[in-house]
Formats: structure tokens, sequence, C-alpha cells
């Protein structure tokens, strides 16, 4: 059983992707599962290259440091010429309505005057990612779960037109993620893509600005620590985020405190702590890179390898080569 799963060099890794996927990767992952880097994703809007290369870098170290195994680790680029063929494979398989139905599509080009053509095809190339590398499941959230039934799709109609090529993936719920809300504002999820930063705790973050940010978060006026995530999404989040990092649950710990502060300051010692050594192992890696470009290297042949003989029979099967 292959499961396959991929983060997006859209910014810097922030504290709800590292204890919602990156963590339970590293944690639940076996040997033949598939984590890679979706550097080619982030190409759908405007970006900065120099960015883009450093932030695909600094998402290849940190996974490698949080623990995740090197062997099921790549990235999305380096396979471009692989992915490149099956994705205009699966093009010529795939019908315009199909592409334009993507709700993220329309959410995202809406009034909008122009936006590249790759938001529209970029389904087609995800894709390309699990059926290349012959992925069983993979686990998405609501906003993607659209792709991989057009995955589903295109996979049965190249079957049943040319041939058995590509297995049948299926999109599953992903265990229940730690649930990790915006400091600044507690009705928005944190994203590593926030224009403001204040209320985004990010992995490489060091100690004292993690304080910072945390002692700066919106809590109410209510002044009474209990765990009530209608009532005070704020005072919950903080619970949430200090349950992620000590198992304890948000209400054992919120009867253990007397004070808005001393939330705060718990808060902000367990996410230092929990962050402390994979930011170490992380920065460690980056200063060393000559090993990080051989577990990139490394990462890529193996993908390379589970990948190929599936686009060998895809073109065969198409006719080409």
């Amino acid at each position: 059983m292959i499961r396959l799963s991929a983060i997006t060099p859209s910014g810097h890794v922030q504290l709800g992707n590292y204890l919602g996927a990156i963590r339970r990767w590293a944690a639940e992952g076996t040997e033949q599962d598939v984590y890679f880097i979706s550097d080619l994703h982030a190409m759908t809007s405007s970006h900065n290259p120099s960015k883009l290369r450093s932030l695909t870098r600094e998402q290849l170290a940190l996974l490698i440091a949080a623990g995740v195994d090197p062997h099921s680790v790549s990235v999305q680029s380096d396979l471009v010429r692989e992915l490149g063929a099956l994705t205009w494979i699966l093009e010529c398989t795939c019908t315009y309505g199909e592409a334009a139905r993507m709700i993220q599509f329309k959410e995202k080009s809406a009034g909008r005057d122009s936006v590249r053509l790759s938001l529209l095809t970029y389904p087609v190339l995800m894709a390309a990612d699990i059926l290349l590398q012959g992925a069983h499941e993979v686990p998405v959230g609501d906003d993607q779960a659209q792709h991989v039934e057009l995955a589903r799709a295109l996979a049965k109609r190249f079957n049943g037109t040319y041939g058995e090529v590509f297995a049948m993936p299926r999109g599953v719920v992903p265990p229940t993620a730690s649930r990790v809300r915006d400091l600044a504002d507690p009705t928005k999820k944190m994203a590593k893509s926030a224009t403001d930063a204040a209320g985004t705790v990010f992995v490489l973050d060091p100690p004292d600005l993690i304080q910072r940010k945390i002692k700066r978060a919106v809590t109410d006026n209510l002044n009474e620590v209990r765990y009530a995530p209608v009532e005070q999404p704020g005072v919950a989040n903080l619970l949430e985020i200090i349950s992620a990092c000590t198992t304890k649950a948000p209400d054992e710990i919120a009867a253990s405190l007397g004070s808005y502060s001393e939330l705060k300051d718990l808060a902000a010692e367990a996410v230092v702590e929990e962050l402390r050594g994979v930011r170490e192992r992380t920065l460690a890696l980056l200063d060393d890179a000559a090993e990080l470009d051989r577990v990139r290297q490394a990462g890529a042949e193996r993908a390379r390898g589970r990948a190929q003989h599936r686009l060998d029979a895809a073109l065969r099967m198409a006719g080409l080569g």
C-alpha cells in the first residue's frame, strides 16, 4: 500500500504544518510511502525563482530533520521530465470541462482578469504525481479531494482506452490533525503564506521570536482559562497548541492555569521545546550543502526508479516510442 503526500513551498513551514502533517509523517510513515516537495505546484501564481529554490531546499531539510525517512522523500521538479511527459499524456485524456470544474480553479480565478494557464491544468499535474508513483492512497483535505477524484477518473479512462497501467488511487481523510489557528486572528487557520506573519509561528523561528509572537496572541476580555472553542477561540487555540506539544488534554491544561499570562508562558515554553530539535537539525543540514544535495539526488533516483516502468508503459500504450 503506497500513500503519497506533499508539501508546497509557498512559504516557510509553520507550526500547523509541522504538528498536523510532518510530525505524523515521521512517526507513522512506512518505507513504501512517498513524500515530496511540490515546487512545480508553487508556480501556478507569480513567484520569485530564487525564493522558490530556497524554500524548496529548506523544506527538504526540514522533512529530513523532522525524522521523515530520506528514502521516501524527493523534490517534484527533479522528476520534471517524467512528470512533464505523463502530464501531457493525461492532458490528452482529460477534458476541458473536467479541468474547469475544479473548485480551486473557480475560487482562485474568480474576479481576476488574467490567471496562469497552470492554475487550470495543475490538477492534471497532481494526477501525474499520484499515478507516476503508483499511489493507492492520498491523504487530502476537502480542498484537494476533487483533484484525487480527477486522478481516479483519468486513470480509469486511460486504462480502459489503452490498457492497464495505473493503480486506482483514492483520497483518504488523514488522521485528525492538530488544529492550529492564527495567533492574531483565531478565526483563521495558521498559514505559511499569510501576508502578516505576526500570528504565524514558523518552525525555524528562533525561540525568542516564538515567545514574543505567543505572548502577543489574541485572547479575550473574560479572563478565564477554560477550553471553550466557540466562546473563547483564542484561548482554545493556545490550549490546543499546548495539548499537541504535550499530549495532555486541553481541559486538563486549562484546569491547571489561573491566568492568560500563565497560559501564554506555558504555550511558548511548549512550542519552543517541541521545535527546538527539528530547528537545530534543519539549520545544520542547510549549512551542509553537500549532504543536502546528496540526500536530494538519492531521493530523486529512488523516485525515478519507482516511476520509470509506469511512464514507459503509458507512453508505449498511448502509441509513443
